[in-house]
């Protein structure tokens, strides 16, 4: 091969390259796989593109629970970045086996309780009682259920179950972070599942005992 077919052949390779990488950097990313519930890179929330900041699986004694994916307006690391992160916000669970519903409402008050100062949760028992009537009026989530935990400014957060807003939203504008603190506080309900919505990865797949 002569020196001009070298050239040649050199500048169809770079080309070729640069095609695939752009059509790689074009490519949508692919859903997040968790326990075989799949999670969409991005979802549209009140007008917003909102990024799926983590996802991964909630576990009691080696049993899987749920899936949970956090989706905010911009990606977060850390417990406070993640609470300070401005624009709507959405918590997804997808449950992976049957549960009472009035057994979780009772979970995530008590774990709204144990991540909140105790004058600071006061400001949420209305809130809380809003929250646990959604979940007595469904009685049970069945496995494939799903739930989101949607916040909007100036709107509040709402609760839908299946797809369906459930009651009026909650207008105090810290209850959802009072309710984002159930897996991202100081006392989580799982830390693996807290590690996993920060887009970390923690070895230990355990959480605290009693905690959904």
């Amino acid at each position: 091969m002569n020196r001009r077919q070298l050239l040649v052949a050199a500048c169809a390779a770079t080309a070729l390259l640069s095609t695939t990488a752009a059509a790689q950097a074009q490519a949508p990313a692919a859903p997040v796989d968790v326990a075989g519930i799949k999670y969409a890179p991005t979802v549209q929330m009140a007008g917003s593109t909102l990024q799926l900041n983590g996802a991964g699986l909630r576990t009691r004694f080696v049993i899987k629970v749920y899936t949970a994916g956090l989706y905010m307006g911009t990606k977060a690391s850390t417990p406070e970045a993640a609470l300070a992160t401005p624009g709507p916000k959405r918590m997804h669970v997808v449950m992976l086996r049957d549960i009472d519903a009035n057994e979780l409402g009772r979970l995530f008050t008590r774990g709204m309780q144990d991540n909140a100062p105790r004058e600071a949760f006061s400001k949420f028992i209305p809130g809380t009682l809003a929250l646990a009537d959604i979940f007595s009026a469904k009685k049970k989530l069945l496995t494939g259920d799903n739930f989101s935990i949607d916040y909007v400014p100036g709107v509040g957060t709402s609760v839908l179950v299946n797809g369906k807003a459930q009651g009026e939203p909650v207008k105090e504008p810290e209850f959802f972070n009072a309710l984002l603190r159930i897996w991202l506080g100081p006392k989580p309900a799982d830390e693996s599942l807290k590690a996993a919505l920060l887009g970390r990865v923690l070895s230990n797949a355990g959480g605290s005992p009693g905690q959904q």
